[in-house]
């Protein structure tokens, strides 16, 4: 780190924000960040906006950064923003001169938001960012794509690929219990091949693999993953058809899926997964963060190395 006006405060102050903004996120959600940027000026530190148009400007904004003009970079949206804005800081990060990760929430379910402790009121977010308290996560790569909460396949990558973003607007996680009433009445039961480091290969019905014990906003699959630690818990589901994935997703919103002596957490450092026959774009998805990320076939491991993020 170079001394001079463009260097980072020796105290590890945060002063200077760059906020990647998903303006998509409306009403209410837009005012929690126009409230946010207004505690954070208060506090002194220059607050630079910068709204995306497209999908893939918050990556692209996020690696054009200077890591030494500002001492954080602040994802303003859902989950699908902030992978976008880690992806983009990823180089700086592989090089140690990243600067920090802030988030303020405005998504569905704010799951990595939820993990890292983080308010959703103005003030507070405002205090956490501006405090400076940094926490190194793991993140992980899915086909070179990081993600830092979970990826999946099966039916939770299904309906992330076919939720109607419309819809989604309209009546938040609702959307996501609507879609996947749909893939349960629609897709047939496909297997998929799971190998963990250097084992056998497995057989299952559906694949979560977890950075963080956190899923689809407060629900827990892994509780023993913990983002700051540098190993990959994988959830495996392994019975098929439409009353087992009931079973499941009932195992998952009611906190049960522990108790389901068929349902593993395991924990690897490399996972490889393999699906039904496909090419291009007709291959199975692979859902990172609540967003697609690749396709099958997909190796899966630890990205080797940190990320600073500020915390709640």
């Amino acid at each position: 780190m170079t001394d001079g006006p463009t260097a980072r405060p020796a105290d590890g102050a945060v002063r200077r924000l760059l906020v990647i903004h998903n303006p998509t996120a409306g009403g209410r959600r837009a005012r929690r960040l126009r409230a946010v940027v207004g505690r954070l000026e208060a506090r002194g530190l220059t607050v630079d906006v910068k709204p995306t148009g497209r999908r893939g400007d918050a990556e692209e904004f996020a690696r054009a950064v200077d890591p030494g003009s500002v001492d954080a970079v602040v994802a303003a949206g859902g989950d699908g923003t902030i992978n976008e804005v880690i992806n983009g800081l990823a180089s700086h990060a592989a090089s140690g001169r990243a600067p920090a990760l802030g988030i303020v929430p405005m998504g569905t379910a704010n799951v990595l938001a939820a993990e890292l402790g983080l308010p959703l009121d103005a003030e507070r977010i405002a205090a956490a960012i501006a405090g400076g308290r940094r926490t190194a996560i793991w993140p992980a790569l899915a086909n070179g794509r990081v993600f830092s909460m979970m990826a999946g396949v099966g039916l939770d990558a299904r309906v992330v690929e076919r939720v109607d973003p419309r819809v989604k607007r309209l009546i938040g996680k609702g959307a996501y219990v609507a879609e996947t009433l749909v893939q349960l009445a629609i897709r047939p039961d496909h297997r998929y091949r799971v190998t963990l480091d250097d084992g056998e290969p497995q057989e299952v019905a559906s694949v979560i693999v977890a950075k963080g014990h956190f899923y689809g906003g407060r629900f827990i699959c892994a509780p023993d993953a913990r983002l700051t630690a540098p190993e990959l818990h994988v959830c495996l589901f392994p019975r098929g058809g439409r009353l087992n994935a009931l079973r499941y997703v009932w195992g998952v919103t009611a906190g049960r899926l522990a108790h389901f002596p068929d349902y593993r957490v395991v924990t690897a450092r490399r996972v490889r997964i393999e699906g039904p026959a496909g090419d291009g774009v007709f291959a199975d998805a692979v859902q990172g963060d609540g967003d697609v990320l690749a396709r099958l076939p997909v190796e899966i491991a630890l990205a080797g190395w940190t990320l600073p993020v500020l915390a709640g």
